[in-house]
């Protein structure tokens, strides 16, 4: 059993040998169907193509061995080939056309927008380079390639964990494969063809050509008479070996995969191309007494070929151009060819690429060239010191009387300015108005596909101590000393909410503050903001729409509530304010979509010491908190079980408030209990 080891590209490969196993312009296609373009880029979902009988297994598999000499192969085909590919796109004959539109490399550019993909080994390109440098140009596109796959798999698919496939060398089809080193040590890298990607089954390290999901042929120059196309030989060449992978795939027993279809990738020291190979190989004549003329034969009229425009890869420095079109399509190849074998990728590239408007607002914002009141714009550093600040007062009296909450639309792009985190930027996508406060939902312009609950406070300017900005000074500045307990006391968990940012408003135009922890007299400037994780809907909103929970329901929101309750009470903290409009149903991350969390929010009002007073809720505190304005341990689980009785349908009751008041002596207060 080989042993495995990393090469200098970072891949698990087998150090022992293994057994064998909208079109671009200039594009062509070829005669006998009519292939649109999402055939051509999309997925098949046709079933592989498995041979009938025994009889007829055994004669394909004598046939593959049979079509090993790639020179006969390129004879019956090559003219063919020349004449499609300077076939007039205009006439209705026959040409190949491209395996992508130009829109689904421009959308697939925007997807991987900021992604870092990173070449270290570089690909030797200068003109005076001398033979010896061919192990160092293997080098590099393997290296190439790993960062390739890498990329995508990590972006799309899962950002951690081992890759499930990885890169080796073989000779010509059906022979061992190699490492890159291996083959320098044997003095067999003149005889390597390129690199293929293979898909990793468990602990077997063998390498199999039914499990090849890619090809990728490296050879001396690719281009056709200086023409930014495919040379006819780099065309028959990666259909060689497109044809050996397919029929290698419907004879496996191993693979599971209904592939009818394979992406060669075609690379010189510069240049890259892509060529796709599809069809139904049974209906290749595997009993011809010529199995070159019986192949020839089934590629011009059984398959499905598409073949890319050349572009530069590497520049004069050996380093790759990741946004240009040449490495765009070999992104977009493999990309097809990971989903084809190991499925859809978690996040498609249409959802990722929807996230470049709000990259490019925020882009916007930085360079200043927002200046209107749905964008707020910071002019100039704010430095603070502290969690919570006491900000200068203001005499202005005409500040006082046009101050007012800042009230956000759908769309608005919020900035503020967070003391550990600097400045960060917010989208809003809602908002949820309700009581004494403001709530939006809104996305970070840093992740916009997360969704985040945003607090609005009170404008410190506002010096009465109205019943609104007390309120409003409890859910954001009192909430974020709360939630910032929990964080820097280690305190993480999933029915408890997370803080993601604090901090006061940026507004727009100069700031003409007098000092750090002062404000101008701009209406919203020193407004401090609140954004938490995760967002749901209040369980009085759920509970009004849907009628009363089953009881399966309560129980589950009943034992979140207190795996909450648990988890604050390692911090000494209660929280003293459970009511339906305080606990928010939150769609389980892992769930189906009927799977739900519930979460305690509103941390404004928690007990954190004798002194601090709950909220007082004639409907949902305790009874010890409304006869002594404090609570007691049990306070917060008897509020938790006037919620359940409400969420599940019963009625609030109209003699337990009396019955609570120190008037009455708390005589009746426990008959709700």
């Amino acid at each position: 059993m080989g042993v495995s080891r990393k090469t200098r590209s970072g891949i698990l490969q087998n150090d022992l040998d293994s057994s064998p196993g909208n079109s671009l312009s200039g594009s062509f296609r070829k005669s006998s169907s009519v292939m649109s373009a999402q055939s051509l880029s999309g997925i098949s979902t046709s079933s592989k193509p498995v041979p009938a009988s025994r009889r007829e297994f055994k004669a394909l598999k004598d046939y593959a061995r049979k079509l090993v000499n790639l020179e006969l192969f390129t004879q019956g085909l090559e003219d063919w080939v020349l004449e499609n590919s300077e076939g007039d796109l205009s006439d209705k004959g026959q040409f190949f056309r491209s395996p992508f539109s130009i829109d689904e490399l421009c959308k697939l550019d925007l997807a991987l927008e900021g992604v870092l993909f990173q070449q270290l080994y570089r690909m030797p390109c200068s003109p005076y380079a001398s033979d010896d440098s061919k192990e160092d140009r293997y080098f590099a596109i393997e290296d190439f390639l790993h960062a390739v796959v890498n990329g995508l798999w990590r972006t799309f698919w899962h950002r951690s964990g081992p890759l499930p496939f990885f890169l080796s060398c073989p000779r010509h089809p059906g022979s061992k494969f190699y490492t890159v080193e291996k083959a320098v040590s044997r003095g067999r890298l003149e005889d390597l063809c390129g690199l293929a990607l293979v898909q990793r089954t468990g602990s077997d390290m063998q390498v199999r050509w039914d499990h090849v999901m890619e090809f990728a042929l490296f050879r001396p120059d690719i281009l056709s008479e200086n023409e930014l196309r495919l040379s006819p030989g780099s065309i028959c060449e990666a259909l060689f070996y497109g044809v050996h992978i397919l029929i290698t795939q419907s004879l496996s027993k191993f693979s599971t995969v209904g592939n009818n279809s394979v992406f060669i990738l075609v690379f010189d020291s510069k240049f890259a191309g892509v060529v796709k190979l599809g069809g139904d190989i049974r209906k290749l004549e595997v009993k011809s007494a010529d199995p070159y003329q019986s192949v020839t034969e089934w590629i011009k009229c059984h398959a499905e070929i598409a073949v890319s425009p050349v572009d530069q890869v590497w520049n004069k420095l050996g380093n790759a151009n990741w946004g240009d079109v040449g490495t765009l399509q070999v992104l977009l190849a493999t990309f097809h060819s990971i989903v084809q074998w190991l499925g859809s990728p978690r996040k498609s590239i249409s959802s990722l690429a929807s996230d470049h408007g709000l990259r490019l607002q925020k882009r916007r914002m930085e360079c200043r060239l927002i200046e209107n009141e749905n964008a707020l714009v910071y002019s100039q550093q704010m430095v603070h010191q502290g969690e919570i600040e006491e900000l200068e007062q203001s005499d202005n009296p005409s500040l006082k009387k046009t101050a007012s909450n800042l009230k956000l639309r759908e769309g608005d792009v919020l900035m503020l300015d967070d003391q550990q985190q600097g400045h960060k930027s917010f989208k809003i996508q809602d908002s949820f108005v309700g009581g004494n406060y403001f709530m939006y939902s809104a996305v970070s312009l840093d992740f916009p596909a997360e969704f985040l609950t945003l607090y609005v406070g009170a404008h410190p300017s506002r010096l009465e101590p109205s019943w609104e900005d007390m309120s409003l000074w409890y859910q954001v500045q009192r909430q974020t000393k709360v939630l910032n307990i929990f964080k820097q006391q280690g305190i993480s968990c999933k029915y408890l909410p997370g803080i993601v940012a604090s901090g006061r408003i940026l507004h727009p135009g100069p700031c003409k503050k007098q000092s750090p922890g002062g404000r101008c007299d701009h209406l919203w400037c020193g407004t401090p903001i609140l954004v938490t994780s995760p967002v749901g809907e209040p369980l009085s909103f759920t509970v009004a729409r849907d009628g009363p929970f089953s009881s399966e329901e309560a129980l589950r929101c009943c034992r979140d509530c207190l795996a909450a309750l648990r988890s604050a009470s390692t911090a000494n903290v209660q929280h003293g304010d459970l009511c339906p409009e305080n606990i928010i149903r939150v769609i389980h991350p892992k769930g189906s979509g009927k799977m739900f969390l519930h979460v305690p929010i509103s941390w404004g009002h928690a007990v954190l010491e004798d002194r601090d007073s709950p909220a007082i809720n004639l409907q949902f505190s305790s009874s010890h908190a409304l006869q002594h304005g404090k609570l007691c341990p049990s306070s917060d689980a008897e509020s938790l079980i006037y919620l359940i009785f409400f969420v599940c349908g019963g009625g609030l009751y109209s003699n337990r408030i009396p019955s609570s008041l120190p008037c009455n002596g708390g005589k009746e207060a426990g008959q709700i209990v």
